[in-house]
């Protein structure tokens, strides 16, 4: 039997200033410490990147993320209970991330949302949807009361996205983080004034129609992100991912918009600004 060829080593694309990174998880990335962080971000900022938002999907991970986002003044975080996991949104947790999202450091609210994957092939593993629907209306109400962004994790889900969301109180912003859908929900997205966010999977080369939904956003509904350590930009797909990696993607969307990469990473910081309230 042939031996596998070894998977090469990650290298960032070409040198782009102002990226940003709008969904990374750096705890998974395995940062979970002040040296890591810094060690991380260094990696990041000589590939060009300026910002990132790092995602707790359990309160462990949210804790880490604010305290990440305290530490590195390149770091912001969201914090939120995914929606898999919407179980563990009991009253404690409820408490605690109402505080985190008073904190200045935390910018979102996510992720939250609905994933009717793992319902359909391991129920066992993951929260019913009627508590998921549950959990994405508490922290939809506490993203507006505290005038965070929404961020969105949406996996098969799209009908009861729409649904629940036309039901609860308006955020200042909707993000679709790693946005997988189909056109038309690009389309529905853009006309509700939701922000799509691109993460490494629109690289991959079977996914016409996500580069075909990049292509549709206007400036100002668009973002990029690696939702690392998870979703690895081609050519790299399948190693283990990181911030430093999203001129990959980056490049990748600018090219399906027919844009220059400088102008698009200038429109998508000029968003990442917009949406997580820096401005």
């Amino acid at each position: 039997m042939a031996k596998k060829k070894p998977r090469p080593t990650p290298e960032p694309a070409d040198f782009l200033p102002h990226l940003v990174d709008a969904h990374t998880h750096l705890a998974s990335c395995g940062a979970r410490t002040p040296e890591g962080i810094d060690a991380l971000v260094a990696r990041a900022v000589d590939a060009g990147v300026e910002r990132m938002c790092t995602v707790g999907d359990g309160l462990e991970e949210a804790e880490l993320a604010l305290a990440a986002a305290r530490h590195h003044q390149r770091v912001y975080a969201a914090c939120a209970i995914h929606p898999t996991r919407a179980a563990e949104l009991d009253e404690a947790a409820r408490e605690r991330l109402a505080e985190m999202a008073a904190d200045p450091r935390c910018v979102a609210i996510g992720e939250t949302g609905i994933d009717t994957y793992w319902i359909r092939h391991d129920p066992e593993s993951t929260a019913p949807l009627e508590v998921q629907e549950e959990a994405l209306r508490w922290h939809a109400d506490l993203a507006a009361r505290a005038g965070k962004a929404l961020m969105i994790h949406n996996r098969e889900g799209d009908e009861h996205l729409l649904r629940i969301l036309d039901d609860v109180p308006a955020p200042p912003a909707v993000i679709l983080h790693c946005f997988s859908s189909p056109v038309s929900m690009a389309r529905e997205a853009i006309e509700r004034g939701w922000v799509l966010s691109f993460a490494g999977n629109v690289t991959f080369k079977r996914n016409e129609e996500l580069r075909a939904a990049a292509a549709l956003a206007p400036p100002g509904q668009l973002l990029v992100e690696t939702d690392a350590p998870y979703m690895t930009p081609e050519p790299y797909r399948g190693a283990r991912n990181e911030p430093f990696l999203v001129g990959h993607t980056a490049r990748c969307v600018a090219r399906a918009r027919g844009q220059e990469p400088e102008e698009l990473v200038l429109e998508v910081s000029h968003t990442f600004d917009a949406v997580y309230g820096l401005t």
